[in-house]
């Protein structure tokens, strides 16, 4: 690692299984001497790799200035920092304003993405957001809670679409989904994949309807830490892409 070329690096962790972070990320963890991560999210197994000289801090407890502070220390001392995040950094990771204080410092730094945890709970429910000629397009969102949502993006506007959609930072509130997806025109009977911890050990992973959602999530136990993938077409009898078709040509196949 090139430590003349960034200081700090903002590290998507992936959504739980330490086997999911990326090559790079990893080796910035291993040659970091300050090593951040959110310790409620992001499990200790993913900076289990850390030098044993580095500093291992959980930051669950912190505030954005204390957070700032230990950074900045580091990096005036000669330190290179690993800020780990879950998921990927630019998907409600509260990045940006940690990025603006250190442009104030003028203290140089990288983003290195991860897996977030819509595309990892696809993977593991074995299921795809986009189908030939049914789903094209893929919303991902949250409703409304402490974080306010804009009144164009909220849940009941954007279900107007019917499209594949991912909806993060909800679990406590999943009569509301219902109602907004509802509301919005989705039918009752459209497939949900709730995702609780995915990669976590005690991952959850089930199909339920929009109608029963609520229901559904309640007999889990599940109250936050889960994404609900919302699949219209998934039960649908499958329409083959053109792409492997004999009948289909392109650059690669005459």
């Amino acid at each position: 690692m090139d430590r003349k070329r960034c200081l700090v690096y903002f590290i998507g962790a992936g959504p739980g299984d330490p086997a999911l972070i990326t090559i790079k990320g990893q080796r910035c963890i291993q040659e970091a001497d300050l090593v951040l991560y959110t310790g409620s999210l992001v499990p200790k197994d993913v900076v289990s790799c850390a030098r044993k000289e580095a500093r291992v801090i959980d930051s669950s407890s912190m505030t954005l200035n204390e957070t700032h502070s230990m950074i900045v220390d580091s990096v005036r001392g000669g330190g290179l920092v690993a800020r780990v995040h879950t998921g990927d950094p630019s998907l409600f990771g509260a990045t940006k304003e940690q990025m603006f204080l250190l442009d104030k410092e003028g203290i140089r730094y990288e983003i290195i993405p991860g897996v977030t945890a819509a595309f990892a709970a696809a993977a593991a429910a074995r299921v795809s957001f986009t189908l030939p000629e049914k789903s094209q397009s893929l919303i991902l969102t949250r409703i409304e809670g402490r974080t306010p949502v804009p009144n164009q993006e909220r849940l009941e506007k954007l279900a107007q679409h019917r499209t594949a959609m991912a909806i993060y930072l909800s679990a406590g509130s999943p009569e509301r989904v219902t109602k907004e997806l509802l509301t919005g025109g989705y039918p009752e009977d459209t497939p949900v994949v709730v995702a609780y911890r995915v990669g976590w050990p005690d991952e959850k992973i089930f199909t339920t309807w929009i109608s029963s959602l609520g229901e559904a999530v309640k007999e889990a136990g599940i109250h936050k830490q889960a994404v609900f993938l919302v699949l219209p077409g998934l039960n649908d009898d499958p329409t083959s892409s053109r792409l492997y078709s004999p009948e289909f040509t392109h650059g690669f196949r005459k």
